[in-house]
């Protein structure tokens, strides 16, 4: 029998299959993935992980990297945290933790292994799909992705209308958005236009 949403819903909330993972970490933390979407879904953004202000809040991007994400994008929240319009599947749905110098974990590989398939077996309607960052571009390269994130963004228009390659909206690459002004400039208002029919 086909798996429904509804219990792959409780399922992917319910996993910690990360959990001695996580325990190890300096944040010593619990497993809480953070799931957004719904079947109606028609746009799609495939993003790294949750950090530690997502972790607490259960809502995905309630931090400054949502807040560009969103002007990148031209939408505000209301849109955003429709789940019936946008669905958001990162690369581990649970905060990964820190390392010993307080930076970021990467997002264990296990997590998209064990549910991107299944999450996107319930995604039939998307027709744009957003790939923020490295570790996204990594796994769905597509036709453009040869090299790093700069060369991967900077090819952009071989993967659209249907994908769209972005930078991660954190503030550390501000220096990569002063040097790459063809990213506001040029691929920004493509994507705000694709985003518009998308949604309409």
């Amino acid at each position: 029998m086909a798996e429904t949403f509804a219990s792959l819903h409780r399922a992917l909330t319910g996993c910690d299959i990360c959990r001695d993972r996580f325990a190890a970490t300096p944040t010593a933390h619990a497993p809480r993935p953070v799931v957004w979407c719904a079947p109606e879904a028609r746009l799609l953004i495939v993003g790294q992980a949750p950090g530690m202000r997502v972790h607490h809040s259960g809502r995905p991007f309630t931090d400054a990297s949502g807040d560009r994400l969103r002007a990148w994008m031209g939408i505000g929240e209301d849109v955003f945290y429709d789940r019936t319009r946008v669905a958001i599947m990162p690369m581990a749905f649970c905060f990964p933790g820190y390392d010993r110098k307080g930076a970021d974990l990467p997002p264990p590989p296990v997590c998209a292994r064990t549910w991107h398939d299944r999450v996107l077996a319930h995604l039939p309607h998307v027709g744009l799909t957003l790939l923020v960052g490295g570790y996204a571009q990594r796994r769905y390269p597509g036709a453009a992705a040869s090299g790093g994130v700069t060369e991967t963004v900077a090819a952009w228009r071989a993967q659209a209308p249907r994908v769209f390659p972005l930078p991660h909206p954190s503030w550390r690459n501000n220096g990569w958005l002063r040097r790459n002004p063809w990213f506001e400039a040029e691929l920004l208002p493509e994507l705000r236009a694709r985003i518009g029919q998308v949604l309409a």
